[in-house]
């Protein structure tokens, strides 16, 4: 009895189990965290982020000393000169040991604006990931919201199928009683019929919207994929925005595409300091030590221990490089890195005007949407009252099909045009407070 409860509560935490992965769904924010941690856009950038890392960790180690070791054996056969200063045929070996370190004092400043280059690049490739995580994001609430709004128009075209079909039972009543002719039973079962294609286009339209996002979310398998239905924010008539001017200038403080080319601009301004640092000597600081040891079968040598010591030698100095001439590759460094500053200045210059541009684009674009809610608002509003009062005339049979169903298609274009411009004020308000620094959430 024991056993057989066990094995009926295993099996209900199984089904309890996979009930709730079948039936899990995405939030907003889980889709975009999901983006963000596999996008392959997204891991690129990563990369070269951790690549400038590499170079600016190898521009600092560049200030270290240098170490080297070397082991050297060579065999020496026939007629050599001997110590008598003879020649004789002998056969000799030579052991050398060396060790050597150098590092360099002075270059113009180079290692020290080569690693505030590196460091302004670093930053810029930073920046530049933040961007790119934020195209992700905006791509993905675009496709998020694409869904809700596809899913409130195959709403609206399955009301429209239920309540034609409520009509069809109405109008039967009335052929019934004698108070309309058949002819308007089959226009309404017309009606009905394209309405329901009109469903399966919308689900149609739902599904490219799924599988929209879900490629975006770059998913292998999305055959259950969903997502959550947020509360969607209550728009009023008079929504206050944000203008165009102090989102701007709140965005172009904060965007990470300035700051990139900010950075960049920087990093060429340090180019132009090493290459203005190669027309200046160079002071270097070396040591080394020597050790050799001579074997020959010409006469008796001293060991190798007597000998390591006694031909041990060391050294250290002092080396000024001068350039005197370098066929003008100084001067041709010089040149590019100013043009590269140049042509950088002109492209945060440009990344600004974009900027702008997307900006005062985004809040046109909101307010036009704002306009139109409201104005679809009103004639949703109007079709209503209008189709209430055809309805009840065609209840009692005082107006025919035609005019019932042309009102009745009137109200349906009204409602999805409204559901249209609701979605589409969303999306473009969200688009504003991104440029502002807030969050999308829904």
């Amino acid at each position: 009895m024991n056993v057989m409860k066990k094995i009926l509560l295993i099996v209900f935490a199984g089904l309890l189990f996979f009930q709730a992965n079948a039936q899990e769904k995405w939030s907003l924010q889980k889709c975009i965290d999901y983006a963000l941690a596999n996008n392959i856009v997204i891991k690129q950038y990563q990369i070269n982020t951790e690549y400038r890392e590499n170079l600016l960790d190898q521009s600092k180690n560049n200030r270290l000393p240098d170490l080297s070791a070397n082991i050297s054996q060579g065999f020496s056969f026939g007629r050599s000169l001997t110590i008598d200063n003879t020649y004789d045929n002998y056969t000799s070996s030579n052991t050398g040991l060396s060790a050597s370190t150098s590092v360099l004092l002075w270059r113009g400043g180079t290692l020290n604006n080569t690693i505030k280059q590196r460091d302004f690049e670093l930053k810029s490739s930073l920046e530049n990931l933040q961007k790119a995580k934020d195209d992700i994001t905006l791509n993905i609430a675009s496709g998020y919201l694409e869904i809700l709004f596809s899913k409130e128009l195959l709403k609206v075209a399955e009301a429209q199928v239920e309540q034609t079909q409520k009509q069809i039972e109405r109008t039967r009543s009335l052929i019934e009683a004698g108070k309309v002719a058949e002819g308007a039973l089959l226009e309404i079962q017309s009606q009905k019929a394209r309405e329901e294609l009109d469903v399966v286009n919308r689900q149609n339209n739902l599904q490219i919207a799924y599988l929209n996002l879900a490629q975006l979310l770059e998913l292998d398998d999305y055959s259950s994929f969903d997502i959550e239905i947020p509360e969607m924010p209550v728009l009023k008539a008079q929504a206050t925005l944000a203008t165009s001017e102090n989102v701007y200038q709140k965005a172009v403080e904060m965007r990470p595409e300035i700051k990139s080319a900010e950075y960049q601009l920087k990093s060429y301004e340090s180019q132009l300091k090493v290459a203005e640092g190669g027309i200046f000597p160079t002071l270097s600081a070396s040591a080394s030590f020597y050790d050799q040891y001579l074997n020959t079968s010409q006469a008796e040598v001293p060991g190798f221990v007597d000998q390591i010591t006694d031909n041990h030698r060391e050294s250290v100095g002092l080396n000024l490089n001068i350039p005197i001439f370098s066929r003008l590759e100084n001067r041709t460094n010089i040149s590019n890195a100013k043009l590269q500053l140049k042509n950088q200045e002109l492209e945060l210059e440009s990344t600004k005007k974009d900027l702008r541009r997307q900006i005062e684009q985004a809040y046109t674009n909101a307010v036009a949407a704002l306009k139109r809610y409201n104005a679809n608002t009103t004639a949703v509003n109007s079709m209503k009252e209008s189709f209430r009062y055809i309805e009840e005339k065609f209840n009692v049979g005082r107006v025919n099909s035609v005019e019932y169903n042309d009102a009745k298609t009137k109200l349906a274009i009204a409602e999805s045009d409204l559901i249209q411009a609701k979605f589409d004020f969303i999306f473009r308000s969200k688009i504003l407070d991104f440029y502002n620094g807030i969050p999308i959430v829904l």
